[in-house]
C-alpha cells in the first residue's frame, strides 16, 4: 500500500460517513474559529495601541516629580521632593543631543467665546511642543519663542474646540475667556485625533506659567524632551538624570524612556493575546476529544474490513497509518474551515464596527492550521493502536 492509497482509503471512509465526519469537522473548526477570531482581535488591539503610542514619536523621554520607588523612611514624616520647574525644561534642552524639552501643565477650564462656551483640556506648554508632538499648525502660529515667564495671555485652540466657539469664522485675533481669564486666539491646530482616548483637537495650548498660575501648581505635570534620531536613549537618560540630582540635590524625580514604555506596554498585550488565544484553546481540546471518541468507535465499527486488510498482509504499521491519517484529515479539514470562518468573522467585525481594530497575521493563520492538523495526529494515535493490535482472525469473524 503507498501513501496515496492510504489517504483515498481514509477520504473514501470519512465519505462514508458523512454525518459523523461532518460533526468532528464542526468540533474542530468552531476551536480554530475561536482561536482564530480572538487572537485578530488581541493582536489588532496591539497594533491599534502601539500606533496610538507612538503617534508622537519614539525619540522621546518622559520626566515626571517624584520617585515611583520608595525609601525605608516615610513620605508622611518628611518630604524632600522639589517641583519640577521650567528653569529645569530650560536646562534639559541645552544637553547634548536634545531637540527640545516642553515643560507640560494639564487641567480643565471652560472656555468661551461670546454666549458659546465649552469645557475642554488646558495644555500649558512652550514653543517647542509641535516639534516634540508633532503637531501641525492650520491657521495662524504657535506660541511664540520665550514666551514661558511673563508670558502674554496668548491661545492656540484644537480644531474642534475653534470650530465649536467660532464655527466657519476665522478665530484669530478674536479674544476669549479661558478659565475666567481673557485670551487672545493666535492659532489653530490642524486635527491630530485622539490618542488613547485623549480627544488632542479639544484642546487649548496656552504658556506654561499661565497655566500654572491658573491651576494653581508649583510643579510642572511632566518635561517630554526630544532627543535626536541615531541616538541612544539610556545614555540620554543618564545625562538628565546627572543634570536634575545636581539641581535637585537628589533623584526626586522620575525618568521613563519611550522604548521602556513600549516594552511595557507591548509585554501587556502580548499576554492579553495569548490569554484570548488559550481561551480558544479549550474549545480545540473539546475538538480533540471529539475526534478521538469519533475513530474510537470507527475501529470498532470496522473490525472485519480492518481483518480483511491484515488478511491480504497489510502490516500493523499501515493499519495504525491508515487512521492516523483519517484522523489527521478530520483535524486538517476541520482546521482549515476554521480559519476560514475565523478570519471572515474577524473581517466582518471590522466592517459592522470600524473602530473595533482587528487585524490576522498570517503567521496565525499557519500556526492555527498546523495546531488542528496536530490535534487530529494525537488524537487519532490511541484509536489507531488499537486497530494496529488487533487480531486479524477475530477480527474477520465480527459481523
Amino acid at each position: 500500500m503507498i501513501l496515496n492509497d492510504a489517504i483515498i482509503w481514509s477520504l473514501t471512509a470519512l465519505a462514508g460517513q458523512r454525518l459523523r465526519s461532518f460533526l468532528t469537522i464542526l468540533g474542530i473548526a468552531v476551536g480554530i474559529a475561536a482561536v482564530v477570531l480572538l487572537t485578530s482581535l488581541g493582536e489588532g488591539v496591539h497594533r491599534f495601541v502601539l500606533a496610538e503610542f507612538t503617534q508622537f514619536g519614539t525619540n522621546l523621554i518622559g520626566i515626571s516629580p517624584g520617585r515611583t520607588s520608595t525609601t525605608g523612611m516615610s513620605g508622611a514624616v518628611i518630604s524632600n521632593v522639589r517641583p519640577l520647574s521650567i528653569a529645569d525644561a530650560r536646562a534639559l534642552s541645552r544637553i547634548p543631543r536634545v531637540l527640545a524639552a516642553v515643560p507640560v501643565v494639564q487641567g480643565n477650564a471652560a472656555v468661551e467665546f461670546g454666549s458659546r462656551r465649552r469645557r475642554t483640556y488646558v495644555l500649558g506648554v512652550d514653543a517647542d511642543a509641535p516639534t516634540v508632538w508633532r503637531l501641525d499648525v492650520a491657521q495662524g502660529r504657535f506660541l511664540p519663542e520665550n514666551e514661558t515667564d511673563g508670558a502674554r495671555a496668548l491661545a492656540v485652540l484644537g480644531s474642534k474646540v475653534s470650530r465649536e466657539l467660532f464655527g466657519t469664522s476665522n478665530p484669530l485675533g478674536r479674544r476669549i475667556r479661558i478659565g475666567g481669564e481673557r485670551y487672545r486666539a493666535i492659532g489653530v491646530m490642524a486635527t491630530k485625533g485622539q490618542m488613547l482616548g485623549f480627544d488632542l483637537d479639544d484642546a487649548v495650548y496656552i504658556p506654561t506659567s499661565r497655566a500654572l498660575s491658573m491651576f494653581n501648581r508649583q510643579s510642572l505635570m511632566e518635561i517630554d524632551v526630544l532627543f535626536a534620531a541615531g541616538s541612544n536613549a539610556d545614555s540620554i537618560a543618564k545625562r538628565i538624570r546627572t543634570l536634575l540630582i545636581s539641581r535637585h540635590g537628589s533623584q526626586d524625580f522620575t525618568i521613563v524612556t519611550q522604548n521602556q514604555m513600549l516594552d511595557v506596554l507591548g509585554s501587556v498585550l502580548g499576554v492579553l493575546t495569548l490569554a484570548v488565544g488559550a481561551i480558544g484553546g479549550i474549545s480545540l481540546l473539546v475538538g480533540g476529544v471529539g475526534i478521538t471518541t469519533i475513530m474510537t468507535i470507527a475501529v470498532r465499527q470496522r473490525r472485519s474490513e480492518i481483518g480483511l486488510l491484515r488478511a491480504l498482509g497489510t502490516g500493523r504499521g499501515w493499519i495504525m497509518g491508515l487512521f492516523a491519517i483519517e484522523a489527521t484529515l478530520l483535524g486538517a479539514i476541520g482546521g482549515m474551515a476554521g480559519v476560514i470562518f475565523g478570519s471572515g468573522g474577524a473581517w466582518l467585525l471590522h466592517f459592522l464596527v470600524p473602530q473595533l481594530p482587528t487585524h490576522t497575521p498570517i503567521g496565525y493563520v499557519i500556526l492555527a492550521e498546523a495546531l488542528a492538523i496536530t490535534i487530529g495526529l494525537l488524537s487519532g494515535i490511541l484509536p489507531a493502536r488499537q486497530a494496529a493490535r488487533m487480531n486479524p482472525i477475530e477480527a474477520l469473524r465480527t459481523e
